[in-house]
């Protein structure tokens, strides 16, 4: 499993299955964000199975899912909430990354937190659209 670290409190990885979980949790992450909607081409685990087996090892758990770059508001809501309820370590996935380290980014813009999303996302190999 590939986790890109963004920041000392959130991190991106592509697609995490139920065997990803002890791994996560032994990585201090506390809080797990899904931004990959059951069904999409090439998923394979549903969201249920994803939360049952983080929530069994006390994994908080989130899907805000959503398709492609187009970033709907209540989904960018949603991870700004979910974010802002999360006060250990956050790891965000969809199938490569992109899509959660952009819904971060869109979250962080629409509650003004003033962290410089455009120097943190240059310095990963994800592209800020």
């Amino acid at each position: 499993m590939d986790i890109t670290k963004v920041t000392s409190t959130f991190a991106v990885a592509p697609q995490v299955t139920e065997i990803d979980m002890p791994v996560i949790k032994a990585q201090g992450i506390t809080t797990i964000i899904n931004n990959r909607p059951d069904g999409e081409d090439g998923h394979p685990s549903s969201n249920s199975q994803l939360q049952d087996a983080a929530e069994a090892l006390g994994l908080k758990y989130y899907f805000i899912p959503f398709s492609g770059m187009n970033f709907p508001l209540h989904a960018v809501a949603e991870m700004a909430a979910a974010l802002e309820q999360s006060p250990g370590k956050v790891l965000a996935f969809c199938r490569t990354g992109n899509r959660s380290i952009n819904a971060w980014a869109k979250a962080n813009e629409a509650t003004q937190t003033g962290i410089d999303t455009v120097s943190i996302v240059a310095n990963t190999h994800f592209k800020l659209v």
